[in-house]
């Protein structure tokens, strides 16, 4: 026999369902950053997009590939470097999502030039993005979670020059070493809130940027274009260049709770360029 059901009976409990994580991924219009989002959607989580008021379009139409595939989205204008906006965008996060769980620091731009022909305006203008833009994102975000007492996921771009400088890429190697600094410090600091912070590190990936540092290494080595990333790609033991899916794939781990163990890491995904 078995014994009656009763109303506090194991079988009549129910737990409330637990809402979808929400993400906020920077510089997500095209390239590496929408690979992202889209990839954090397919994992379940609602996806905030962030992108400057030139890439506008192409960021609205991310948000709508998202909302098709039944996660919620929002489209965020805001210039990374403007400390003001970057809370702004946080806050419109946990208002349109709910809550911030994911922030993904993506944004980023790249200067080809020597270091000797590279000015102050130069410099200052990569690192207010690249640098200053993932400072203001991790601690905003930083500061949301530690609010909200659930923890989260804080994830930088840094790249294989953070770990392996190239010639003509001086200060955007300076910021990428940066970032992976301030990743090690930031998940120092946090991890006593439950934050796990970490960064991932592409190297020769088939987007925009990539275009455009391949043109601007041609032009200062005499090469055609496509020479350079030919050159480069050599490098590359897997025998190809990446594509944004490859590193996608890896945040999305990074992204998970199969990676809470893991904090102050700057990984390479470089398909064998650089060995740490």
């Amino acid at each position: 026999m078995t014994a009656p059901r009763t109303a506090n009976s194991e079988e009549d409990m129910t737990t409330p369902e637990q809402p979808p994580r929400a993400a906020l991924v920077t510089g997500a219009a095209r390239g590496i950053g929408r690979g992202i989002a889209l990839r954090l959607a397919a994992d379940g989580l609602d996806v905030a997009v962030n992108d400057v008021e030139a890439n506008s379009g192409p960021l609205k139409e991310v948000a709508g590939e998202i909302t098709a595939t039944g996660r919620n989205s929002t489209a965020i204008v805001a210039d990374v470097s403007d400390a003001d906006a970057v809370r702004t965008m946080v806050e419109r996060t946990t208002t349109d999502l709910g809550q911030l769980d994911v922030m993904i620091a993506n944004a980023g731009i790249a200067d080809v030039k020597p270091l000797l022909e590279t000015g102050p305006e130069d410099f200052d203008h990569l690192m207010s993005i690249n640098l200053r833009g993932v400072y203001l994102c991790y601690t905003a975000a930083a500061r949301q979670m530690i609010d909200q007492g659930t923890g989260g996921k804080i994830i930088g771009a840094a790249s294989i020059v953070a770990h392996r400088p190239f010639p003509l890429l001086g200060t955007y190697s300076a910021s990428k070493w940066g970032v992976r600094g301030l990743t090690q410090a930031a998940a120092m600091e946090w991890a006593q809130h439950g934050i796990t912070v970490n960064a991932y590190c592409p190297g020769i990936v088939g987007t925009a940027m990539w275009d455009h540092i391949d043109e601007k290494l041609a032009e200062n080595e005499g090469l055609r274009k496509g020479a350079a990333i030919e050159k480069y790609s050599e490098l590359i033991h897997l025998g190809r260049v990446s594509v944004p899916e490859d590193v996608a794939g890896f945040v999305s781990y990074l992204a998970s709770h199969d990676s809470d163990y893991m904090t102050g890491q700057s990984v390479m995904i470089d398909g064998g360029v650089q060995f740490a």
